[in-house]
């Protein structure tokens, strides 16, 4: 389930697996057949993975871009990190673009930029949009202005952390 508490809302797995199957319902009601999904990584890989299974769509790929440094710390601009994903292959095809949060809506507006300018039709669906996003999702599961704990990455990394 997914459940505000003071200023965090919590994603449990569970939660994200309804999520991910309803807004691959989303996508199909609306006639969208993508032939490909694209992620954004990091936070999109394992929305886009689920969104691609509720879908049977095989042919997926990631985007690398880094814009949040931290909590609440970001760069200057959205930056496309290596390696770089196939966009040859991306020309004049249907492109689903899965992100985890919409937040400022910098990351996904710089990302679909880069998939149009290819003539994708491209599509783009969020779990989560926050209310000062710049840039709308067509599909988004959840809205909030709370920061959002994921299953995958709520706990932080493991490096450094851990004894040997």
């Amino acid at each position: 389930m997914a459940e505000a508490t003071g200023e965090r809302e919590h994603l449990t797995w569970e939660a994200f697996g309804e999520a991910a199957r309803d807004l691959a319902r989303s996508v199909l009601a609306d006639g969208f057949a993508p032939e490909v999904v694209v992620a954004i990584a990091r936070g999109g890989l394992l929305p886009a993975g689920a969104i691609a299974y509720a879908l049977g769509v095989k042919s997926c790929g990631a985007l690398n871009v880094e814009f949040y440094t931290g909590i609440g710390t970001v760069l200057d601009a959205p930056e496309v990190l290596p390696p770089a994903l196939d966009i040859d292959f991306l020309e004049g095809r249907r492109v689903l673009l899965v992100d985890d949060v919409a937040d400022s809506g910098r990351t996904l507006a710089l990302a679909v930029e880069l998939l149009r300018a290819r003539h994708a039709d491209v599509r783009s669906v969020t779990l989560y949009t926050k209310p000062g996003s710049i840039a709308m999702p067509d599909y988004s599961w959840r809205e909030t202005g709370l920061w959002i704990d994921f299953p995958w990455s709520w706990q932080g990394t493991v490096q450094g952390t851990e004894g040997a």
